[in-house]
């Protein structure tokens, strides 16, 4: 069954571009200490329940990348909203650190999925999102303030290429065809340019269709599948 769903993507990457603007403000001393400790809650009421949605419907709309990438980012400003919400933001902290490292590490692999499966707008969200974390760790770790304005810089670069990549895919889905290039490859280039046909072509190997989350069923395999659905 295919879903009548829009995809995520645009909200998902255009949700980061708020949030990912604050903590940069703050780390580039744009904010007066008092105001500060606003960030948190204005990251728990935007950027956390519009990344939850994007990732349900990217695992809805068959895309583990994209609900996977925005799942993980969801869980990074829950994390940090609640962590500032209780502690303050003014202070650094060794465990915010080593958890930022953590996010960091888990964006870089995800990063190398995008890329080898030739979703460069995806992967580039993630790039950016993997350096800022990984940045902002080594800040919080060493409290060094150099790494504080690098990783501000950092943050802002991400927020432009989300900004970027949620606006080309907003424009193509309005249009339906490319307006603003997003360096699709290979099997996500397919996909845009060759119809119906590069999207089916192998569902039989998809979670929910192949044998494994089949048990008890008969697996289905591609020659008893119609001409389409094997790309023929």
């Amino acid at each position: 069954m295919l879903r009548p769903i829009g995809s995520p993507f645009p909200l998902g990457a255009l949700t980061l571009v708020p949030a990912g603007i604050l903590l940069p403000g703050l780390q580039l001393g744009w904010f007066d200490p008092a105001d500060a400790n606003t960030i948190p809650f204005l990251i728990l009421g935007f950027a956390v329940p519009l990344q939850l949605l994007a990732c349900t419907l990217g695992f809805l709309g068959r895309d583990s990348l994209v609900g996977t990438g925005f799942g993980i980012f969801a869980g990074v400003w829950l994390a940090f909203g609640l962590t500032g919400a209780i502690d303050g933001v003014a202070k650094t902290s060794d465990v915010l650190g080593v958890f930022f490292l953590s996010c960091g590490a888990l964006f870089a692999m995800l990063m190398a999925r995008g890329l080898a499966g030739g979703k460069t707008a995806a992967g580039a969200v993630i790039l950016a999102g993997s350096a800022r974390f990984i940045v902002s760790g080594l800040y919080e770790l060493t409290g060094n303030g150099g790494l504080e304005h690098a990783a501000g810089i950092v943050g802002l670069v991400f927020a432009a290429v989300a900004a970027y990549t949620g606006l080309a895919a907003l424009l193509e889905d309005g249009a339906h065809r490319p307006i603003l290039p997003l360096g699709r490859r290979r099997r996500a280039r397919a996909a845009v340019e060759h119809g119906m046909t590069a999207h089916l072509g192998e569902l039989h190997q998809e979670a929910g269709v192949r044998e494994q989350l089949q048990t008890g069923h008969e697996p289905i395999l591609p020659d008893r599948l119609p001409p389409l659905l094997v790309g023929q």
